[in-house]
């Protein structure tokens, strides 16, 4: 391929910017202050919460996030939200309805911005204790609309749950999954990483022919066709799903061996 220079560097969390231990590596940074300087913004674009971007903010401390799978735009600095894209309160009763009558083992929880609301015997992975964290009954949930909609099944094995809620869900919303773990990442119809990084574009002024992205879950893979059909980099980790992988028109190296920087690196010559 020829030489090619972004105008956008785009990036998933987990399993891509993120090491293991959760921490970005210096030569990461490194990369992406450098791009910084030569004009090129740098967008976050993850299936987390905003609540759960404030330690991002000691290494990322300003520029847009996209956050629950791109239904939140939030602005790092200020650390406060400039768009969402919420599931409207119809929807969540049906969809919530729909999955208990077909798997009654079915639990929910769902993302209000800096908001988190889970059943009682939904059973969350990670901070339980932590602010805005609380237990609610499903009809309190679904009762205001939200940014994102969970379901899990903790004894269905990952791919069966996730067809039997896609099937369930049809068309009134977008499903995806960004774990191991039986567990349906649930947003408003039409929403994904695509529509949020194709928003924060239209506000630069960029197209996705001049944007490199790098993910490697299935709920990267809109964004990974978005940015590759309009002549972009979708680059997938070394350790991507398969689904990321058949979409990217690159693979640089695992997320613990620095792939972000190693391609970053490679694309300044």
């Amino acid at each position: 391929m020829t030489a090619w220079t972004p105008k956008l560097i785009a990036s998933d969390m987990d399993g891509t910017l993120l090491r293991s231990d959760e921490t970005v590596a210096p030569a990461t940074l490194e990369q992406v202050r450098a791009w910084g300087e030569d004009g090129v913004p740098f967008v976050l674009a993850t299936g987390r919460p905003p609540r759960w971007m404030l330690s991002i903010r000691e290494v990322v401390p300003e520029g847009v996030a996209v956050c629950c799978n791109g239904a939140v735009q939030l602005d790092l600095g200020r650390f406060e939200v400039l768009h969402e894209h919420a599931m409207d309160v119809d929807v969540l009763r049906h969809v919530t309805a729909e999955l208990r009558r077909e798997q009654p083992g079915t639990w929910f929880a769902v993302e209000y911005g800096l908001e988190f609301r889970h059943e009682p015997v939904y059973q969350p992975r990670w901070d339980v204790d932590a602010p805005g964290v609380a237990v609610a009954t499903l009809d309190e949930m679904v009762s205001a609309p939200a940014a994102k909609l969970l379901a899990r099944h903790e004894d269905l094995p990952r791919e069966e749950f996730l067809d039997l809620v896609a099937r369930a869900v049809g068309d009134r919303a977008t499903v995806t999954n960004s774990s191991s773990d039986a567990l349906a990442e649930i947003s408003a119809k039409g929403v994904s990483k695509a529509t949020g990084l194709a928003d924060v574009c239209a506000d630069l002024g960029i197209g996705p022919a001049d944007v490199v992205f790098f993910g490697d879950m299935p709920n990267d893979v809109a964004a990974f066709e978005w940015v590759r059909a309009g002549g972009g980099r979708a680059v997938a980790m070394g350790n991507a799903h398969p689904d990321v992988l058949a979409v990217a028109t690159d693979v640089t190296a695992r997320n613990d061996e620095d792939g972000v920087a190693r391609f970053l690196a490679g694309l300044r010559g």
